[in-house]
């Protein structure tokens, strides 16, 4: 493994029963970046996550994180690794400010280091205010925030986030991507996992696909939308019963249309080899032939492929945000790393 990888897997394989969970995930991410998993529900991504955090023994396969193996060398990546999972792990009848206090002394902080650690960490989360309420009676995203403050009373050199919005209102979810960014500045490196395509899009420095426990693609965003075609159309139909008719006219040998979950919207695309300049001479003649065929368009965008479009083509399938992915059998109480 080279120094500036946080981690690599190479064909990596845990099952369940009759189930392949993960089946020869190889992952390479570089030290001191956002790393975002994608996949739909049940791809592997948590499996993934949890072996390399050391939670789940693989079946098959090597991984090493910062450099240590995750079966021979646990202990050691213990020490320099932290997850926040799915769900809320902290204690619910302690106050904010009792949880901070409480990780940061089982880590070997004495009382008034611990204190400090705490009061800077729920200063720099916007927890101060809410430092003596009990965790139940806070906010989903002020919990959140609170999980994360405790996955980096010591600052980790790699943060696991798994699904770390999940629930959260736009605010809350602008809010956490901006502490994800200063924690990253501060020289961790983030391994995250999510289904919201706009967070990995604002987010990620480079993003792996995973489905059906496999690595089916990885890159940088623009790596991924080029993948896909380069830039096109996206049209609002006034009318979303015109939608097929629509997309007929449009379609030919060069170009690929696609429907959006929106009844009402489409895109077009070009191929990838295709110049930038192709992209205003598809929107003209889409525009031209709906308008000739008595068809109205409410609105229409130019620009690359979003991720979308790249989880759809790649997976066979809109990334819908649902029900988060159901840990498999751990640990007793193996949420939290740190």
């Amino acid at each position: 493994m080279t120094g500036d990888l946080a981690i690599e897997t190479d064909g990596l394989v845990k099952t369940f029963g009759a189930t392949r969970a993960v089946d020869g995930v190889s992952l390479t991410v570089p030290r001191g970046c956002v790393y975002g998993v994608l996949g739909p529900n049940g791809a592997g991504k948590t499996t993934t996550i949890r072996i390399l955090a050391t939670l789940l023994r693989p079946d098959g396969g090597s991984a090493r994180v910062l450099g240590r193996d995750v079966v021979r060398e646990a202990a050691a990546v213990r020490r320099l690794v932290s997850l926040t999972g799915q769900f809320a792990s902290v204690d619910a009848d302690l106050t904010a400010e009792e949880n901070l206090v409480l990780l940061g002394r089982l880590l070997g902080y004495s009382r008034r280091r611990a204190r400090r650690r705490a009061g800077e960490l729920l200063a720099a989360f916007d927890l101060t205010g809410a430092a003596r309420h009990q965790a139940s009676r806070l906010s989903g995203g002020m919990r959140r925030k609170l999980d994360l403050a405790a996955s980096i009373i010591v600052a980790p050199d790699l943060l696991f986030l798994d699904e770390p919005t999940i629930g959260l209102d736009p605010r809350s979810r602008s809010a956490l991507w901006e502490i994800v960014r200063g924690i990253v500045a501060d020289g961790t490196t983030v391994l995250l996992t999510t289904q919201y395509l706009d967070e990995a899009d604002k987010l990620a420095d480079r993003i792996g696909v995973i489905d059906h426990g496999r690595v089916i693609a990885a890159g940088t965003r623009g790596e991924l939308k080029a993948s896909v075609g380069s830039a096109g159309i996206r049209i609002r139909l006034l009318d979303p019963a015109q939608r097929d008719r629509a997309r007929d006219l449009i379609a030919d040998h060069q170009i690929t249309v696609r429907d959006e979950p929106d009844p009402a919207v489409f895109s077009a695309r070009i191929p990838a080899q295709q110049r930038a300049e192709a992209a205003g001479e598809l929107a003209a003649h889409a525009l031209g032939r709906l308008a000739g065929a008595g068809i109205g368009v409410s609105d229409f965008a130019l620009g690359q492929p979003s991720l979308d479009e790249v989880f759809l083509a790649l997976t066979g399938t809109h990334a819908a945000p649902a029900r988060p992915e159901q840990p498999q059998p751990g640990p007793a109480g193996a949420e939290a790393v740190r």
